[in-house]
C-alpha cells in the first residue's frame, strides 16, 4: 500500500475496501466477516463501519452490517459521468426488442470487465450479473473486444501478466493463443466467445468508439450456446450491434 506522503490517503482506501466488502453476497455481514474480506483488523473495520453508519451509507442491526440505498449513488456518479450512458440504455433496449436476446455494455478495469448496462432477455442466461458486476476479461466477448483495443505494449503486458483462470473445458488460457485471438478481434472488429464462461452461453461483441475514435466500451449480444454458430451470429447479430454502436457514437457527436 502506498504511503500517505505519496498523496495516498490510507483511511479513504480502507473505507472503500469496507464498502466493497459489504457489497459482496449475501449482502449482510458481521464485523469479523467484513474485516476479513477487506483485509483489515477488526478495530479498524469497526471504526470505519461506525463512520459509514453515521453517514448513512450502511446500516447495522447490532450484529450484521449492510449497505443502504445512499451507497448506490457512488456507482451512479460514475455512470452519470459517462457521456453516452443514458443514450446507450435506450439504444440497447431497442436492440433487445429487435433481436430478442440479452444485450450488455461493459468497460475495462485493468484485467476485468465491469458491466455498465445489462438487459437480460426473458430467458435468463446467467444469474447474479447486473450493473457493476465484474468478470475476467479473457472469458467473455466484451472483454476480448476491450483487450484488443489496448495499445500493443499494454496488450503484451496483459498477456504476460500470469495465468488465466479456466472456468469451463472450453476456456482459452494459453497466452499465445489469446494473443492470436485478440489480433483477430482487432482486425475483424468483433469478438465471438462460446462456452468459455458458461457452457450454456455464447456471445458476440463489438467496440463502442468515442468521437475521436477511441474504444471506450463494448456492446454484446448473448444467447444460448448451440443455437447459433459464429457464422450465424455474424449474420444475425453483427449488423444490428454495429448499428447500435454507431447510433450511440452519433449521439456523442451531437451532444459533444
Amino acid at each position: 500500500m502506498s504511503k500517505e506522503s505519496d498523496g495516498f490517503v490510507r483511511a479513504i482506501a480502507r473505507g472503500f475496501s469496507i464498502i466493497e466488502a459489504l457489497g459482496k453476497p449475501p449482502g449482510r455481514h458481521t464485523l469479523a466477516e467484513t474485516a476479513d474480506t477487506a483485509g483489515l483488523n477488526r478495530a479498524t473495520a469497526r471504526r470505519i463501519l461506525a463512520t459509514l453508519v453515521a453517514l448513512k451509507y450502511c446500516a447495522s442491526d447490532g450484529r450484521y452490517f449492510s449497505l443502504r440505498p445512499r451507497a448506490l449513488g457512488l456507482g451512479l456518479s460514475y455512470l452519470n459521468a459517462l457521456p453516452y450512458w443514458a443514450h446507450a440504455q435506450r439504444a440497447l433496449e431497442n436492440l433487445r426488442s429487435e433481436i430478442g436476446e440479452s444485450c450488455a455494455m461493459a468497460v475495462l478495469d485493468e484485467d476485468e470487465i465491469v458491466y455498465a448496462l445489462r438487459l437480460p432477455a426473458r430467458r435468463i442466461l446467467s444469474a447474479n450479473l447486473g450493473v457493476g458486476s465484474r468478470l475476467p476479461a479473457h472469458l467473455v466477448s466484451l472483454g476480448r473486444v476491450l483487450l484488443a483495443a489496448l495499445p500493443p505494449a499494454s496488450r503484451d503486458t496483459y498477456l504476460a501478466s500470469g495465468t488465466f483462470r479456466q472456468v469451463t473445458p472450453r476456456t482459452i488460457t494459453d497466452p499465445a493463443r489469446l494473443g492470436v485471438l485478440l489480433a483477430r478481434v482487432e482486425s475483424e472488429g468483433y469478438a465471438w466467445v462460446d462456452g468459455e464462461l458458461d457452457p450454456a452461453i455464447c456471445g458476440i461483441a463489438v467496440p463502442l468508439r468515442d468521437p475521436a475514435g477511441a474504444v471506450v466500451a463494448a456492446l454484446s449480444v448473448n444467447t444460448i450456446s448451440g443455437t447459433v454458430s459464429e457464422a450465424g451470429a455474424r449474420k444475425k447479430y453483427l449488423l444490428p450491434l454495429r448499428r447500435t454502436a454507431q447510433e450511440i457514437r452519433s449521439q456523442m457527436l451531437t451532444s459533444g
